[in-house]
């Protein structure tokens, strides 16, 4: 008779429950946002630029792509690393995600990037000189056009980054996940591409590509954040839906040889 040992026996594998995936996804997005919106508001305009000292847009665009691939590194494997309500839309409507779990994936988004920008709004209450007013003066890092554009660019413009840099992002993270991708090396790529993204975008609308993100922080920037939030969560769902109804093109075709 042949002894099996209890080390030779097969790990038991189980898939994370709701609530592990509910809170990696709002835990995800708390670093996203943390991240990226926290370097635009005490870093990127440090002392006004005096002496160097800020980061500047190539800082702002560092922290978001590192920022989504510690998240994705750390809470992918719990939740699929989403972060973004475009992403969970994009990956639904190309049926790599069940759709049964799009509404609460995209308030679990909304809850981490909100509790994010509150406590981004506590320390910069703290701030010298009425530097909270000054930074929800200019939008609280909020995307849009005209006057909450870095470079002053219309809404077309704005419209038009914000829908393609969405489409580019789907694009990638369908085919770095897909059966074809490198195993492991998802995350690198998806936030290498971020950071290229942010550096097209950041200038024009300044660079969200995520509802979650610019609804963390309209509900601080004031009236005009407010008003022009619409197209920072328009603009990334169309963006999205390109991406997921047209992978398979690309991704799933074959060729007779």
């Amino acid at each position: 008779m042949t002894e099996i040992h209890a080390a030779e026996a097969p790990p038991i594998v189980t898939a994370p429950s709701f609530g592990a995936r509910f809170g990696a996804e709002a835990a995800g997005t708390f670093l996203l946002v943390f991240g990226v919106i926290g370097t635009a508001i005490f870093a990127a305009g440090f002392s006004g630029g005096d002496g160097g000292l800020n980061v500047g847009f190539l800082g702002v665009a560092l922290a978001l792509g590192l920022s989504v691939l510690a998240g994705a590194y750390a809470f992918g494997p719990v939740s699929g690393g989403h972060f973004n309500p475009a992403v969970t839309l994009g990956l639904a409507v190309a049926g790599r995600f069940a759709w049964k779990y799009v509404a609460p994936y995209i308030v679990a988004q909304l809850v981490g990037g909100i509790v994010a920008s509150t406590i981004l709004v506590a320390i910069a209450a703290g701030g010298p000189n009425d530097f909270l007013a000054d930074a929800q003066a200019g939008g609280f890092a909020s995307t849009g056009w005209g006057e909450l554009s870095p470079g002053g660019f219309p809404l077309l413009s704005s419209l038009l980054v914000e829908i393609i840099a969405t489409a580019v992002l789907v694009f990638v993270i369908l085919g770095v996940t897909s059966s074809r991708g490198a195993a492991g090396f998802a995350p690198i790529a998806i936030g290498l591409t971020l950071t290229v993204l942010a550096l097209i975008a950041i200038p024009i609308s300044n660079g969200s590509f995520n509802p979650a993100r610019s609804i963390a922080t309209a509900i601080y920037g004031g009236p005009t954040a407010l008003a022009q939030v619409w197209l920072s969560i328009v603009a990334p769902i169309v963006g999205a839906i390109i991406a997921g109804s047209t992978f398979k093109l690309i991704f799933d075709g074959t060729r007779k040889n």
